[in-house]
């Protein structure tokens, strides 16, 4: 066990003492971030605006802020969630490309807790990284435009977050067998980048893309964890705007911007309960598992 915890700690430092892999973990957060404050607001504000006509004097200019704040918040918690786990696993890369590995499973160690040890040190950065991110947006919002959220909801966020953490390490370190050296993974790590923020639906809502995309988009487990952090960021902002507006428009302003932001996940038409995305996930963590403790032993093979 502590020759385990050993291994685990030296694959956290070997994270987080190396500035330029950590700023290239939050590279695609950042971005989403600066396009937000370019670009995005203002579409995500009219989309809001367009749901909320006819509902004006319900509905104030710090109501749209905090919905706008929430969406993003989600995004970029979404994109931190898949770029940490992959620039956290190419540890193991790089122990293969320097032979790493050979000394590595030279020792007494089974393989069993060599392959562990990346495992746990993925998510515990991925969920760190994550939950400084996550704490950071909610003192921004409540500074911007006051929202706050319940001890329960927080809770629930970083229980999320722990969630996305594992399941994105889970299935990065099937994919990590593929890559022969750290310059094919830094290669694939600019390929996420660029899409992680359309499959999440960071940049632009699911719900605009065509049926089948969003489908697809769905199918990723990461999607699915965005859309249950975007439901708890928002779902009290949303009752608090719902409760004002005092069943004047028969939910239809709820249900506009739950279509609208993609607060519901959609695959083939259709539409994922709460549960059944957890389940998802879970099911696709258990998956990866099996499939790491197939794969792995052939890797880790004592020489």
């Amino acid at each position: 066990m502590r020759k385990m915890t050993g291994l685990i700690k030296r694959n956290l430092l070997i994270y987080f003492k190396d500035k330029s892999s950590v700023f290239f973990s939050m590279l695609t957060p950042i971005l989403v971030f600066i396009l937000y404050i370019l670009f995005l607001k203002g579409t995500f504000v009219d989309g809001i605006k367009n749901v909320a006509t006819g509902l004006e004097n319900f509905i104030d200019s710090k109501d749209i802020e905090a919905i706008a704040n929430g969406v993003l918040l989600a995004g970029i918690l979404g994109t931190t969630l898949i770029t940490v786990p992959f620039n956290t696993l190419t540890t193991l890369v790089k122990d293969k490309e320097n032979n790493v590995d050979l000394d590595i499973t030279a020792t007494p160690m089974k393989r069993f807790s060599i392959v562990f040890s990346y495992f746990v040190a993925s998510t515990i950065s991925a969920f760190l990284m994550t939950g400084l991110v996550f704490l950071a947006g909610l003192l921004i919002m409540a500074k911007v435009d006051g929202t706050t959220l319940l001890t329960t909801d927080v809770i629930k966020l970083l229980g999320l977050i722990l969630l996305g953490s594992a399941s994105s390490t889970s299935l990065f370190m099937i994919l990590m067998i593929f890559f022969k050296s750290s310059g094919a993974s830094a290669a694939f790590m600019g390929l996420l980048s660029a899409a992680a923020g359309f499959v999440i639906g960071a940049y632009i809502p699911l719900s605009s893309f065509s049926e089948k995309m969003e489908s697809v988009c769905n199918l990723f487990p990461a999607t699915q964890l965005t859309v249950l952090i975007k439901k708890v960021i928002l779902t009290g902002t949303l009752e608090g705007i719902n409760d004002k507006i005092g069943g004047i428009d028969n939910g239809a302003f709820l249900e506009g911007i739950k279509n609208a932001f993609s607060l519901n996940a959609r695959i083939f038409g259709n539409t994922c309960s709460g549960t059944w995305s957890l389940a998802y996930i879970f099911g696709m963590i258990i998956l990866s598992v099996i499939a790491i403790g197939i794969l792995y032993p052939k890797v880790y093979q004592r020489k």
